[in-house]
């Protein structure tokens, strides 16, 4: 069963509306907060797809993206990221 992707609009600085796709959310038990990774599938200069989280509100009428601000944070993101990493490249080696 495919799960369907959530797909969101962003202006950047230039005021360019960005379709972004939502990678994943999740609630940390650790700061309370919710957080959402998402992508705006572009890569960077060696490839990788680029990725970014924000703190956001479940259930809020207009999705309110507010930076992360603290090490700590990008240390629970950067830890799921990995792991999450690791898991669909076992995936794909068992797959393959």
């Amino acid at each position: 069963m495919k799960e369907e992707q959530m797909r969101f609009k962003v202006i950047d600085d230039n005021g360019k509306e960005i379709e972004c796709e939502v990678l994943f959310t999740f609630e940390s038990d650790e700061t309370k907060k919710n957080y959402i990774v998402y992508t705006d599938n572009t890569t960077d200069n060696d490839g990788n797809t680029k990725v970014y989280a924000s703190i956001y509100t479940p259930n809020e009428e207009n999705l309110n993206l507010k930076p992360i601000e603290t090490e700590k944070e990008w240390k629970i993101i950067e830890t799921i990221l990995n792991e999450l990493q690791e898991e669909a490249k076992s995936e794909m080696e068992d797959n393959g």
